[in-house]
């Protein structure tokens, strides 16, 4: 029951007439990619999809992981192409943020 008494059919078609479609997304996991390179993982999330004029908003909820680190396989990439250690591939990875073709060019200067 929502507050004031309003139960969840109603609020649903409530929101049908105003033009509002809620959609509740059937997901697994999901990953976001923060901008400092460290990635938050929901598993088993509740996901919901509402489009309003034309704009969908997710509200997300459930367990959240945060990782944080390289990839080894982007580690590994770097330190072939770049022809340096695993060690330094790391370093350059985390300098520049996870970008690995900044990471590359920053090896090769």
């Amino acid at each position: 029951m929502f507050p004031g008494g309003v139960n969840p059919k109603q609020m649903g078609q409530m929101m049908k007439r105003f033009g509002i479609k809620n959609e509740e997304i059937n997901a697994k996991e999901v990953l976001i990619t923060l901008n400092n390179g460290k990635k938050l993982r929901i598993e088993n999330p509740q996901v919901q999809s509402i489009e309003m004029q034309g704009n969908k908003t997710y509200t997300i909820a459930g367990k959240v992981i945060e990782e944080s680190g390289v990839p080894e396989e982007d580690i590994q990439l770097v330190a072939e192409q770049a022809n340096v250690s695993k060690e330094e591939a790391k370093s350059a990875l985390e300098e520049n943020n996870g970008d690995i073709a900044a990471a590359i060019l920053s090896l090769k200067k």
